[in-house]
């Protein structure tokens, strides 16, 4: 067997060890269905199992989507996103594979500067490009609560049928999960350079309500201890975006505070005991918005439904201006705009 360059999946076979390649792309899904990039045919593996995620800085995450039978590390089960270790030992079903990674450290540090690195003959440095975004920071609030009152096996199929259909929901209204972090996922809209556009502010809303929903009602399907909730911070700016990836995939990398200052918004609404937190840029966008779709002169509609809130915030100096609500005056907003 030659051994990849890169890092891949090594699979036992009646013929010998089978290689699948982890390069040339940011997500692998797997699973027994043909819609997956490995398909493995064992009956105890689900349709969808689980996912692997390569991020920026050369890091593989593998996340289950909610298999019935598991997946698991080295003979732990995991139900949510772990990062994976040269030699890990993954189990789907009755199926092994072994993760390796042989990359070097130059080749781990141009990754993390930017380099983009293709499986065909036409690699090329990335650009990165100063541009106008959106960032939505999600996060299942409780989760540790839940974990101590919920059987293992329950646990891992909620919340890896949660990140499945989180990123089915972000999909449908125009972006993709750019990060799985521990209980939460991060997804990024591109916007042009002459500003956003009404209709991609009003999608970014209607995912965040369309997963809170999702959220809310998981355990009509799993038995769990409580009905679980989300929060969301929502931030739009510049920041340093470049895409690796193809069209139908694409591989965006986005950095800079305009993505911290997300994720701070996300933490906010914590503090103030409400669901969904915007920045001030995301707020102004979101009042044209609503102004032009409402086709109304009602320049205040969005001022009905959200509330300005000044917070210290760890990592700012200056004290951080958002507007916040809960689900239901996001609800209202949406009604009162689309």
């Amino acid at each position: 067997m030659t051994t990849s360059s890169g890092p891949y999946l090594a699979l036992k076979t009646g013929s010998g060890d089978r290689q699948l390649s982890l390069v040339g792309g940011n997500y692998w899904t797997v699973g027994r269905g043909d819609d997956n990039n490995f398909v493995l045919p064992d009956r105890w593996i689900s349709r969808n199992h689980a996912m692997f995620q390569g991020t920026d800085n050369g890091k593989f995450y593998l996340i289950d989507l909610g298999s019935r039978n598991g997946t698991f590390v080295n003979g732990r089960r995991v139900s949510v996103p772990v990062i994976l270790h040269d030699g890990d030992l993954l189990t789907f079903g009755q199926t092994e594979l072994r993760f390796y990674s042989p990359v070097d450290t130059s080749l781990a540090a141009d990754v993390t500067l930017g380099g983009a690195f293709r499986s065909d003959s036409t690699a090329t440095a990335m650009l990165h490009v100063r541009q106008l975004i959106s960032v939505m920071v999600v996060d299942i609030r409780d989760f540790t609560v839940m974990t101590r009152q919920t059987d293992e096996k329950i646990h891992s199929e909620a919340i890896g049928t949660w990140f499945r259909r989180a990123g089915e929901i972000i999909g449908q209204y125009g972006s993709w999960v750019d990060k799985y972090i521990g209980d939460a996922v991060m997804a990024v809209w591109i916007h042009g350079s002459e500003g956003t556009e009404d209709a991609s502010m009003l999608q970014i809303l209607q995912a965040v309500s369309t997963l809170a929903t999702m959220t809310g009602q998981l355990h009509q399907q799993f038995p769990l201890p409580f009905p679980l909730r989300i929060g969301a911070g929502i931030n739009t700016g510049y920041a340093m975006v470049g895409n690796t990836g193809t069209g139908d995939r694409p591989d965006y990398t986005a950095l800079g505070d305009t993505v911290n200052a997300a994720f701070r918004l996300e933490t906010s609404t914590k503090q103030l005991g409400l669901d969904v937190a915007m920045g001030e840029t995301t707020y102004r966008y979101l009042q044209k918005a609503g102004y032009l779709t409402a086709g109304k002169p009602k320049p205040e509609l969005s001022d009905a439904f959200f509330r300005r809130f000044t917070l210290e915030m760890k990592g700012y100096e200056a004290p951080m201006t958002m507007w916040a609500g809960t689900f239901d005056d996001l609800d209202q907003f949406l009604a009162a705009t689309l």
